[in-house]
């Protein structure tokens, strides 16, 4: 009978902190911030330091915002710890960039490159233009879409077009091929983080899945089993899996589509409700999460009678 009453606590316990954490409401805060850069590295491309890059960056930098998405200007959250005007940089650089930015946080990194070329036949000039761009989630480094346009086969610019001639036409080109670009990557971003076609309104109906690296140190086999049990029914689970486990420490590829703040706020009330003591600390995408032994301490009812 005792058995029964204390299964019975734990599974109002259990409903009693289901209620706080899916109750919760969506943010308009939980869209990704985003950060749009260049990728110049082959020599190909048209360099970072060109007016046609700045036209192309503005261009999709604008598509993404009037669609909803809190889009960042590269130099000016990293004009304090990063060396300004360098080109031809290369994919580790950008990447290393947009993880060590923590103010604001950068979620996705938009990265495109340019490729334009123009050819005199004589009566006219033949212009060839093609935008490449990918998402990247920046702390996991998932892929999350890319796209390519390119010009037409009929897009024509004067005969014996000088360098600003040049500038001028590939500019414009450019811009119309952007605007393109930065509309499909704002559909395939709004639809991973609403769940619809348009704008990202922040309604929180579907979310943008982020990774992240749950790392339980000194804590039991059986405080784990109580850690899992809360971990499922966080609002926003997707899954998870172990990735290290030993007598004392736990690893967890946690997979969830809410923000770094509020699976902070779920973590301190699940360490809370289970009467444990810890320290969780948060860096990138990785929560530590440190049990702080008290000798003597009950623990409050678990589900270890099952």
């Amino acid at each position: 009978m005792k058995t029964i009453i204390k299964q019975l606590s734990f599974f109002m316990a259990l409903l009693s902190v289901c209620s706080i954490f899916l109750s919760a409401p969506s943010f308009a805060g939980d869209r990704p911030n985003i950060l749009i850069m260049g990728e110049d590295a082959d020599e190909d491309t048209v360099p970072r330091n060109s007016r046609v890059f700045k036209r192309v960056l503005n261009a999709v930098s604008n598509q993404l915002h009037d669609m909803g998405f809190d889009v960042y200007d590269e130099t000016a959250i990293t004009m304090d710890n990063f060396e300004q005007g360098r080109v031809r940089r290369s994919d580790q650089e950008l990447i290393d960039i947009g993880r060590s930015v923590r103010r604001p946080p950068i979620d996705v990194v938009v990265m495109f490159s340019i490729y334009a070329s123009v050819k005199d036949v004589g009566y006219t000039s033949k212009v060839k233009t093609r935008i490449e761009g990918r998402m990247l989630q920046v702390n996991s480094g998932k892929r999350l879409g890319n796209f390519e346009v390119k010009t037409p086969k009929n897009w024509t610019a004067p005969a014996k077009c000088n360098r600003e001639c040049v500038l001028e036409v590939v500019g414009d080109y450019s811009k119309i091929l952007s605007n393109d670009l930065g509309a499909v990557l704002g559909e395939k971003l709004a639809y991973m983080v609403d769940g619809s076609i348009g704008v990202a309104d922040g309604s929180g109906n579907g979310g943008l899945t982020t990774d992240y690296n749950l790392i339980f140190d000194n804590f039991s086999s059986s405080d784990m089993m109580d850690i899992e049990e809360y971990l499922v029914i966080f609002s926003g689970y997707k899954t998870h899996r172990p990735t290290y486990n030993s007598a004392r420490r736990s690893e967890l590829w946690y997979q969830s589509t809410i923000k770094s703040a509020k699976l902070n706020r779920n973590l301190n009330k699940m360490i809370e409700q289970l009467n444990l003591k810890s320290r969780i600390t948060f860096s990138g995408n990785t929560f530590t999460v440190e049990n702080i032994a008290l000798r003597g301490k009950p623990k409050k009812v678990s589900g270890d009678d099952w």
